[in-house]
């Protein structure tokens, strides 16, 4: 294999110079369709020789005497066809599809063998869309006097187990929804939540009724490539029948908490009917962490339209593969480093431009990424983001002021504003830094300033509550109590005390979580609760995140104290919000005691990844 790749490397720059239009004829008499530049990791038509891995999928072609293959790079999730043993004017190409091998893009990359030549390839191209969450298929194609192809590759999904096991492999067997009815048959959708697998029933019925199972990777919106699978008639003499298993989740291909629902049909009737979309629960945490995931842009590395709350929702993914051991997802800490550390102009990330290293003029949105870096540092060891975090605290540090209430930084660099979010956030973030850089005699001196500091500020009331900041006198303005002030200011705290020894700070973090729990202000019933998400109150897209970023804090205490009714509390939150804020794709919301209305998106669902997360044992 080794000397066969590096002969291939060779032809990069010929591949390169003889790509021909797509327009030319098809490889077969079905239909093709037009490509559409497809960006994942990487964008399509990327040189072969960055490939970080190769394998071959499919059996080598034979076409007269020319040997044709396609070639995989998984960890890249791209592809790329070759052609040797040929003569000059030999062509090779590949073919992508996204409905299962109906249609596809025909000719992507071709390439044809120059003079004094024997072999050429094609440019690399993506192998799945998770942006536009669609699977897809490749093979490579050749023309050298005739027209052949290799078999496509990736017909199947592999998890746990692949596409087509039998269900006597099943875990489990859980039906989450109500089954449908047609012409008297029951039509059930049944799952191995261990193995995110399922498969569909039918029942009550007679010979030549069928029942299937359809996959769809964007919450049912669409499943062009997953229609019909396992499809199966009840045979003569039975009245039921059921599918093979099939995957819901597809790591290889960045494709995660995919929906299925079993649908069937009566053998002398055309229509069929469907159950629900689902998609399975291997853990709650899991289960959130999967449909997150499908609102995250892999080509640009973030999730889209919130900068700091994409700081946040990483930090919530971090914390879930570290506490779970689970290394899916290890991917996206890198990818979002990558993608995000450099500059982008207003209107690309935020409204502010991004100047580098995820800094803004905004000091706080800067400092939820400081603390995502030193969760991705602990979770990989890896030194860069141990050092990006230290030069956003540096940058944050550039905002203590002693000139106006005694301390603490501003908000913004206008310096309008001092409040209890970027305080909060640089007191974890010094404390935090001191316990993580070797011989520091900086940080820590700095976390034992701002700890005294956050004391005296008057930011806490004589409620035990964090108000929102402080007012021009610089005394405590009042302003509305959020969760994720008094989390901040929990673990600020917390983290101080273990910087400087104090007990009395950890005392104080103790006293805030105390106040957090037994408030009418952020606990109704044992559920947290944001002033936002009472009655017919909406919350913005800010305070949709509030909530997760109290419980991560809150759980920090609860480890270092091992306080039962922290424990209780946290577990309070976790089975709440699932039990009364989930629907079947998993979908949570910011009502974590549920009513209406309610609001779901990515940021409310990794506000609840951070609760179940923190709840799991």
């Amino acid at each position: 294999m080794g000397a066969r790749l590096i002969r291939l490397l060779l032809a990069t720059v010929v591949a390169a110079t003889v790509l021909v239009p797509v327009s030319a004829t098809a490889t077969a008499s079905t239909a093709s369709t037009a490509a559409t530049a497809v960006c994942a990791l990487f964008c399509d038509t990327r040189d072969a020789s960055l490939a970080r891995q190769e394998s071959f999928p499919a059996p080598d072609k034979d076409l007269n005497g020319r040997r044709l293959e396609l070639h995989v790079s998984d960890v890249d999730d791209m592809a790329w066809a070759s052609i040797d043993n040929g003569a000059t004017g030999d062509s090779v190409w590949l073919d992508r599809s996204w409905d299962g091998g109906v249609t596809w893009e025909p000719l992507l990359g071709k390439a044809s063998i120059p003079s004094t030549w024997t072999g050429t390839r094609t440019l690399m191209f993506n192998i799945t869309d998770p942006v536009n969450h669609r699977r897809g298929l490749v093979r490579a194609c050749g023309d050298a006097s005739a027209v052949a192809c290799t078999s496509w590759a990736y017909p199947t999904v592999c998890d746990t187990f692949c596409d087509g096991v039998d269900t006597g492999q099943a875990a489990g067997d859980d039906q989450p929804v109500p089954p449908t009815s047609l012409y008297g048959r029951t039509i059930r959708l049944h799952v191995d939540q261990k193995n995110s697998m399922a498969w569909g029933s039918i029942e009550g019925g007679g010979p030549g009724d069928e029942t299937w199972l359809d996959r769809s990777w964007n919450g049912g919106g669409g499943w062009p490539d997953g229609s019909s699978l396992g499809r199966t008639s009840v045979p003569a003499g039975a009245t039921a029948s059921h599918t093979s298993m099939f995957a819901t989740r597809d790591p290889r291909g960045l494709l995660y908490g995919g929906a299925v629902r079993a649908c069937g049909r009566e053998a002398t009737h055309q229509e069929g009917s469907c159950t629900a979309w689902v998609r399975p629960v291997p853990s709650r945490s899991r289960a959130a962490a999967d449909a997150l995931m499908s609102s995250y842009d892999p080509y640009e590395g973030w999730w889209k339209s919130s900068w700091w709350n994409s700081a946040a929702t990483l930090t919530s993914l971090i914390d879930f593969a570290r506490r779970t051991g689970t290394h899916d997802y290890d991917w996206v800490i890198a990818r979002t480093f990558d993608q995000n550390k450099g500059t982008f102009p207003a209107g690309a990330r935020g409204t502010d431009p991004i100047e580098g290293h995820f800094i803004s003029r905004a000091i706080d949105d800067a400092a939820w990424w400081g603390m995502a870096w030193l969760a991705a540092y602990d979770y990989t060891h890896d030194p860069r983001y141990l050092n990006e975090a230290v030069t956003i605290t540096s940058y944050v540090h550039q905002y203590w002021d002693t000139s106006t209430c005694g301390g603490g930084v501003w908000w913004d660099r206008e310096r309008t504003y001092k409040n209890a979010v970027t305080n909060g956030q640089y007191l974890w973030l010094t404390a935090s830094l001191h316990q993580r850089v070797s011989g520091d005699t900086v940080w820590g001196q700095r976390a034992t300033t701002a700890a005294a500091w956050f004391r005296s500020s008057g930011l806490i009331n004589s409620s035990g509550l964090v108000n929102d900041g402080l007012n021009s006198a610089c005394l405590n303005n009042g302003g509305t109590v959020w969760s994720y002030n008094q989390g901040l200011a929990i673990g600020g705290l917390l983290e101080a005390s273990k910087v400087s020894g104090d007990g009395s700070l950890s005392a104080v973090a103790r006293a805030l979580a105390d106040a957090a729990m037994s408030s009418p202000r952020l606990t109704t019933n044992g559920v947290l609760t944001e002033s936002c998400d009472v009655g017919q109150a909406a919350c913005d897209d800010n305070q949709k995140q509030f909530k997760g970023i109290f419980t991560r804090f809150l759980y920090d205490l609860q480890q270092a104290t091992g306080s039962a009714t922290y424990r209780s509390y946290i577990q309070r939150q976790a089975d709440s919000l699932w039990a009364t804020d989930r629907d079947s794709l998993n979908a949570l919301g910011v009502r974590w005691a549920g009513g209406s209305p309610n609001q779901t998106d990515w940021r409310t669902q990794a506000s609840a990844l951070g609760a179940l997360t923190a709840a799991e044992r």
